[in-house]
């Protein structure tokens, strides 16, 4: 083996063709994909970077190198994204946790620790919010509902090798699964919130991600609607509900909350100065 194989080369020429598929992210992909390739942390490639590498690390980092480069999510070609600083199993049946649901952790976290009762989150998936929010608070238990009976399974996988025990997680629509008379002092949801006709839905990750967990019909706030709805049989009286949805949706979810009856509505922004959280309490008429 030449030295054109060195883990510093092959990183280099990786980086190239990365850059040349249009990733937005060529470096860090490139190096993410090797460490799997060499089941080594990052730290190896830094300290060995003249190392050469055998034939079969090779075509191993050739093969799922060129899945990205047809645009595959690296999440799903190493079967793990972190969240919330957990490093949590993905598979193509659920979306990719991303970074600015970990808003909607950070203000489920306030009003959670300002209560005693449990907490539901509908549309689990991986179990990324239900798990951050079991890791943080111990005293709560963390329910998690997902229509996919393999989502249910890949959550239920998470916590477990996790060792958050105080989570459960449920197959079926929204509060379907649930026993008559649960009730939670909070709900949170990041449901399918993407219009049909999104023209973001054939670009990117997305392309490889489920339909079923992105876009909803009217104009992606019929979910959204649903469970604002039907959340108050299942809240605690001064329990919330809280949703992420789309930038371009905050007036219209407070408009959905407000008009049911809920209090102290409210809309926060993400990390890129978006609209992206809206919750509203509910406080039953006396």
């Amino acid at each position: 083996m030449s030295a054109e194989h060195s883990v510093e080369n092959t990183l280099k020429q990786a980086v190239l063709r990365l850059q040349e598929s249009g990733s937005d992210s060529p470096s860090l992909d490139a190096a993410v994909l090797l460490c799997h390739a060499l089941d080594k942390p990052r730290s190896f490639l830094l300290t060995w970077p003249e190392k050469i590498l055998e034939d079969k690390q090779l075509n191993d980092f050739e093969q799922i190198l060129q899945r990205r480069l047809n645009g595959e999510p690296v999440a799903y070609i190493i079967g793990e994204r972190e969240f919330w600083s957990l490093p949590l199993h993905v598979s193509p049946s659920t979306l990719i946790p991303r970074p600015d649901t970990e808003r909607l952790v950070e203000i489920a976290l306030d009003k959670a620790l300002q209560t005693s009762g449990d907490i539901l989150d509908l549309g689990t998936g991986t179990g990324a919010i239900a798990i951050a929010l079991a890791s943080e608070l111990p005293q709560h238990k963390v329910w998690g509902v997902d229509l996919k009976p393999e989502a249910q399974q890949l959550a239920s996988a998470n916590a477990q090798r996790l060792g958050f025990i105080n989570t459960e997680f449920r197959a079926g629509s929204w509060f379907e699964p649930l026993d008559a008379g649960t009730q939670f002092a909070l709900i949170v949801s990041n449901p399918p919130y993407i219009e049909k006709t999104d023209p973001h839905l054939s670009q990117g990750d997305v392309r490889f991600e489920p339909l079923s967990a992105l876009v909803a019909e009217d104009n992606g706030l019929a979910d959204i609607k649903h469970i604002a709805k039907h959340a108050p049989a299942y809240l605690l009286a001064g329990g919330w509900l809280m949703f992420e949805h789309g930038y371009d949706q905050g007036a219209a979810v407070r408009n959905i909350l407000s008009s049911l009856g809920y209090h102290q509505v409210e809309t926060f922004k993400d990390y890129g100065d978006n609209d992206r959280v809206t919750i509203g309490c509910w406080q039953p008429e006396k």
